[in-house]
C-alpha cells in the first residue's frame, strides 16, 4: 500500500519536495493558499502586464533539469549531486539554459549581463562572469583591486568547492555533523561576516558592495551573513544567470504539470487550519496524522511536510503542548527583512533604456542603511532598490509598446512597527520619482500606465509570514547549518523545505532543501516504500 503525503504550500520548495515524493512512490497532495500554485513565485496580472510577484533570478538550471528528469518510481536521489559533466558544463555557456527534459515544459535563456549595478554619482558597473571584462572594470574603479580581486577569486573558488560542491547537500542534523566541517570552513574564513571577508580583498567601496551585495537577494544582510555566501559568485560564475520566458510564473506552471502528470494532487483556495498531531501517552513523542483546512475539511496522511514559514508552522499550525520548537526559541529568533516590491508598467519610448533586465540601484549609503533596515529597523529617507525589467528580454510580459517591471526596496519587518498605510504609498512615490528624475527610466511619471505594490503586510497577512518577513529565518552563523531549523521535525511525520530550512533562502537552495528533505523521508520510511532503493547508507541523514 502507497504512503500518502500532504505538503503545505506552492512555493518553490513545496513544489520541488511534493515531485519528489510523488517520484518516491507516496501518494502527494499540495495544499495552497493562494488560488493558484507559486507561493512567492505567485503571478499577478493586470491591463495586460504580467508580473512575476518575487524570485526573477534562476541559477543553477541543472537543479531544474534535475526536476523535470524525474518519473513515478525513479527518484534519482542516489545520484551524483553535481556530476563532473554538470560542474564544467558548456552548454550553459553556449547561450543554451534548458536541458533536454526542462526544454520540453519551459524554455529557459542566459542573460547577459548577470546584473547592471548602479552607483549613487551614476557609473555602473555590468558584472557578467567574464574573466577579463570583470578585470577591465575594476581597473577603471581602482586600479590597485586588480591584485586584490584575484585573492578575493581564488579565495571564494575555494569556498564555493568546499561549501557548495562538496557539502551543498549536507543535511545538519546534529551538532556532530557540524562540528566536522567546522576547522576547516575556520580556516578558510568562510564565518566571518561576508563584508568584512570582501573588505579585506577590496580597497574601493563600489568594489566591496559589487562582490558582497548578492545575499540581499535571499534575506541576507551582508554585514551579518557568514563568508561562506561568498560562494554565490561562483554559483553564478559558474552556471550563469537564467530567464524564463513567459516568466518565473512559467517555470511554476511547468513543475506543476510534471508533478501532476507523475499523479500528484494540487488543491488550492485550501489555506491550512491547523497540522493535525496526536500523542499516544504523555512521555511520548507527538506524530502527525494530517491536516485539517480553514473550511473544516481534514485530509489524514502519512506524513505532513511544511513549506509555509518557520514560525507560522510551529505557532499558529501546532498544538502548543505537541510543539518540538519552544515559543520562546521561535520569538527570539532572527527573521530576515522585509520589502516593498512595486510593480508598474510604462511606455516605451524611441530611445532605448540604459538599463539591463537585471539592475541594482545603490542608494548613498551601504553600511549605515543596512543597519537601518536590519538593526535599527527604520526607514531611511534613501534606499536602495533591485529593478527587474523582463521585457528587455522578453515583450510577451506587456501590451505591445510598453514595459513591464517591477523594483523591489529592502525594508525592516514589521517588528518595527512601521504604519504601512501612511508610510507605504510616501516610499512608492520616492522611488518612482528617483527613477524618473534621476534618468534610469526618463519621464516615468507621465510614461506610468499602471502600478501597485505589495509591502511587509502583504508578506506576514497574505502569505502568513511572521513579522512580514520576506526570506524566512535570517542566515546569520547562529542560524546556519545545524542551527537552522532542521528539515525533519522531532514530531514524527513532520518535516519542513523551503527557505528556513536548510541549507536556506533562494531558489537553488529551496531546491537543495527539497532534495535533502526527500533524503530524509527516504531513509525514515525506507523499509516501507523502497527498501532496495533506499538503503540507510552513508549519504543518509542521521535521525533525531
Amino acid at each position: 500500500m502507497n504512503k500518502s503525503a500532504i505538503v503545505i504550500g506552492s512555493g518553490f520548495g513545496g513544489i520541488s519536495l511534493a515531485m519528489r515524493l510523488q517520484s518516491m512512490g507516496f501518494e502527494t497532495t499540495i495544499v495552497e493558499k493562494l488560488d493558484k500554485p507559486g507561493g512567492r513565485a505567485y503571478v499577478r496580472e493586470a491591463e495586460g502586464f504580467k508580473f512575476d510577484m518575487g524570485p526573477t533570478v534562476i541559477t543553477v538550471p541543472h537543479f531544474i533539469e534535475e526536476l523535470f528528469s524525474l518519473e513515478r518510481g525513479n527518484s534519482h536521489l542516489d545520484d551524483p549531486d553535481f556530476p563532473e559533466s554538470i560542474v564544467n558544463q558548456e552548454r550553459v555557456r553556449e547561450g543554451i539554459s534548458g536541458g533536454p527534459n526542462t526544454s520540453k515544459y519551459c524554455e529557459i535563456v542566459p542573460i547577459l549581463p548577470f546584473y547592471r549595478i548602479y552607483f549613487d554619482d551614476g557609473t555602473f558597473f555590468d558584472y557578467d562572469g567574464d574573466p577579463e571584462n570583470t578585470r577591465a572594470q575594476i581597473e577603471m574603479i581602482e586600479p590597485r583591486d586588480l591584485e586584490g580581486y584575484d585573492r578575493f577569486h581564488d579565495a571564494a573558488e575555494k569556498i564555493f568547492e568546499r561549501g557548495f560542491l562538496e557539502l551543498g547537500y549536507t543535511y545538519f542534523s546534529d551538532i556532530s555533523s557540524m562540528l566536522k566541517v567546522a576547522p576547516e570552513l575556520f580556516k578558510l574564513n568562510a564565518v566571518k561576516t561576508l563584508f568584512s571577508f570582501t573588505s579585506k580583498y577590496f580597497i574601493s567601496p563600489k568594489l566591496r558592495q559589487v562582490f558582497s551585495f548578492e545575499t540581499l537577494l535571499v534575506g541576507g544582510n551582508p554585514l551579518k551573513v557568514p563568508a561562506i555566501y561568498a560562494m554565490i559568485h561562483f554559483v553564478e560564475k559558474t552556471w550563469g544567470i537564467h530567464y524564463v520566458k513567459g516568466g518565473t510564473g512559467a517555470l511554476v506552471q511547468g513543475l506543476i504539470k510534471k508533478f501532476k502528470e507523475m499523479g500528484g494532487q494540487l488543491r488550492v483556495n485550501s489555506e491550512v487550519k491547523r497540522i493535525i498531531t496526536e500523542k499516544s501517552g504523555i512521555f511520548s513523542k507527538a506524530k502527525t496524522k494530517g491536516i485539517e483546512l480553514k473550511d473544516g475539511t481534514v485530509i489524514d496522511s502519512d506524513i505532513v511536510c511544511s513549506n509555509a514559514d518557520f514560525a507560522h508552522t510551529y505557532l499558529d499550525l501546532i498544538k502548543p503542548q505537541h510543539r518540538s520548537v519552544s515559543k520562546l526559541r521561535i520569538k527570539t529568533m532572527k527573521y530576515s527583512m522585509s520589502l516593498v516590491v512595486i510593480y508598474f508598467g510604462f511606455k516605451k519610448r524611441e530611445q532605448a533604456l540604459n538599463l539591463q533586465h537585471h539592475n541594482i540601484i545603490l542608494g548613498p549609503r551601504y553600511e549605515e542603511l543596512l543597519t537601518d533596515i536590519f538593526d535599527r529597523k527604520i526607514l531611511s529617507e534613501d534606499f536602495s532598490q533591485y529593478l527587474h525589467i523582463p521585457t528587455i528580454t522578453d515583450p510577451s510580459m506587456a501590451p505591445e509598446g510598453h514595459h513591464t517591471a517591477y523594483t523591489l526596496i529592502p525594508v525592516p519587518h514589521n517588528g518595527s512597527g512601521i504604519d504601512w498605510e501612511v508610510a507605504g504609498p510616501k516610499l512608492v512615490d520616492n522611488v518612482l520619482t528617483y527613477l524618473d528624475e534621476r534618468g534610469l527610466i526618463p519621464h516615468l511619471k507621465e510614461d506610468l500606465v499602471y502600478s501597485s505594490y505589495v509591502d511587509p503586510n502583504y508578506f506576514q497577512h497574505t502569505l502568513n509570514s511572521h513579522l512580514g518577513n520576506a526570506f524566512g529565518v535570517e542566515p546569520t552563523l547562529t542560524q546556519s547549518a545545524y542551527f537552522r531549523p532542521q528539515n525533519r521535525s522531532k514530531i514524527d511525520g513532520l518535516y519542513l523545505v523551503g527557505a528556513n530550512a536548510q541549507p536556506g533562502a533562494g531558489t537553488p537552495s529551496v531546491m537543495m532543501s527539497a532534495k535533502m528533505t526527500a533524503r530524509a523521508v527516504a531513509y525514515d520510511f525506507s523499509e516501507e516504500i523502497a527498501p532496495d532503493r533506499f538503503e540507510q547508507n552513508a549519504t543518509a541523514p542521521t535521525p533525531v
